[in-house]
């Protein structure tokens, strides 16, 4: 079993302590998303788990104790992009704070188990194409060293999505048009010794040298030494989704950032 800690919440950032506190007694209650009647009771035995995958934007609240982490394979996804406070409000500075923060989990963890997310990826007047490129360059060129690969994705218009970025008058972008800004991403990325592959992207980007990723990694799990894992991809996702089967411990609604 696989723990995704977790898709619906920066659970590093707002619940570490909680986190901690489950591991201690070795369980976690989950409530169903769509039947909150539901419960299940999900074992945080290190014999039992084969691994977790942190997702984050802001590791700080976490980062002191991640040496309290149990023996088993873990990697952090760190979204880590150039939008400002009209679009991340509750974030620390990026520059002063959040890269920092990148470095010095590296630097506990090694560069193999911390992954840059650099998405989801919009176009507006505030953040046009080449506004993208210098962020990508600046933040790729200060990660050098600390991490092995940088996920990217595009926006999602999904209806809730929709009435959320109204107001930054935020749009996917022409195709071509995004095409040109991933070629642009794929060559800063070979230049810092970093692979780029995409999350849940139905767009063929391996011309631009891109290639479909996973986010939940059975490759990178076992290269930690989960040795166990069968690798079936998980259903529930998207089918663009590469992903393994994962148990997502956290809530909906809950993620302050």
């Amino acid at each position: 079993m696989v723990i995704s800690a977790s898709r619906r919440t920066d659970l590093p950032c707002f619940y570490s302590d909680w986190f901690f506190r489950r591991l201690s007694e070795g369980y976690v209650c989950v409530r169903n998303p769509f039947n909150a009647r539901q419960v299940s009771r999900i074992s945080l035995d290190p014999q039992e788990v084969e691994g977790i995958v942190f997702w984050t934007k802001n590791p700080l609240p976490m980062l002191k104790r991640v040496s309290e982490l149990p023996p088993v394979p873990s990697y952090f996804q760190f979204t880590l992009t150039g939008y400002g406070r009209d679009v991340e409000p509750g974030l620390p500075d990026k520059r002063e704070v959040l890269i920092p923060a990148f470095q010095e989990l590296s630097r506990r963890l090694g560069p193999g188990r911390v992954v840059w997310r650099y998405d989801p990826v919009f176009l507006s007047p505030d953040y046009p194409a080449e506004y993208h490129k210098k962020a990508f360059a600046e933040i790729a060129g200060r990660l050098a060293g600390y991490t092995d690969e940088v996920v990217i994705s595009f926006l999602d218009l999904y209806v809730k999505i929709r009435k959320n970025v109204r107001d930054l008058n935020a749009a996917v972008g022409e195709e071509e048009t995004l095409r040109e800004l991933v070629r642009y991403f794929a060559g800063i990325a070979k230049q810092c010794g970093m692979t780029i592959v995409s999350c849940a992207e139905e767009m063929d980007l391996s011309g631009e040298g891109i290639a479909h990723g996973s986010c939940i990694d059975s490759v990178r799990l076992k290269h930690l030494g989960a040795a166990r894992l069968n690798g079936k991809k998980d259903s529930g996702q998207r089918g663009a989704c590469g992903c393994i089967k994962s148990v997502d411990i956290g809530t909906y609604h809950t993620c302050g950032n």
